[in-house]
């Protein structure tokens, strides 16, 4: 393990500490840090928003992980990149019963969910939008698929994608048992 495994490991810990606010709260919080929405931060807003939080870090280490983390040779800590690192990895049964789900909304089985294997899962006539008329069914489908979609809202959701959302819940939930629980009671499995 290097030294910025190590700083990962630490800030992990503090976050998990915090219990199911922790690495939800800090992607919140540092979305909110960045305030020319490029989903990334310098060194420096990077620490300084840690020590808004409580979570330590020196400058050293705080340019360690922002350069593990920079995409693009800039300088910046990719926002998205490191709160996926941070998340703790998820259990093979956690993994399993996401991979269900998901294979249950892919209709296609094309690897991705889109509105049109969506609609034939799942009705969005009993949204208030749609009944008010505001929204179309597909608007209220394409609305629900976002929530898991990543920041680019493509209208298509991968296997990645939702694995991606339900490892960041899954930092909330303390056993693989109630955690399966969840999922299968929320999809119907």
């Amino acid at each position: 393990m290097d030294a910025v495994d190590t700083i990962v490991e630490k800030l992990r810990a503090q976050c998990v500490a915090r219990g199911s606010s922790g690495i939800q709260g800090l992607a919140r919080f540092f979305r909110r840090l960045d305030r020319d929405r490029s989903r990334s931060l310098d060194a420096e807003e990077f620490r300084r928003g840690l020590a808004e939080l409580g979570l330590l870090l020196g400058e050293a280490e705080a340019q360690a992980v922002c350069q593990r983390w920079d995409r693009d040779g800039s300088g910046m800590l990719d926002l998205e990149e490191f709160l996926r690192a941070l998340r703790p990895p998820m259990s093979q049964a956690r993994e399993a019963v996401i991979a269900a789900a998901f294979a249950k909304l892919d209709r296609s089985g094309d690897g991705v969910v889109t509105v049109e294997d969506l609609r034939g899962v799942y009705s969005g006539r009993a949204h208030p939008k749609v009944r008010s008329g505001e929204w179309t069914e597909d608007e209220a489908l394409r609305c629900f698929l976002d929530g898991f979609d990543s920041s680019d809202k493509d209208g298509q959701v991968t296997l990645a994608e939702f694995q991606d959302y339900y490892s960041g819940l899954s930092t909330s939930v303390d056993t693989d048992q109630e955690f399966v629980a969840i999922v299968t009671s929320a999809w119907r499995l």
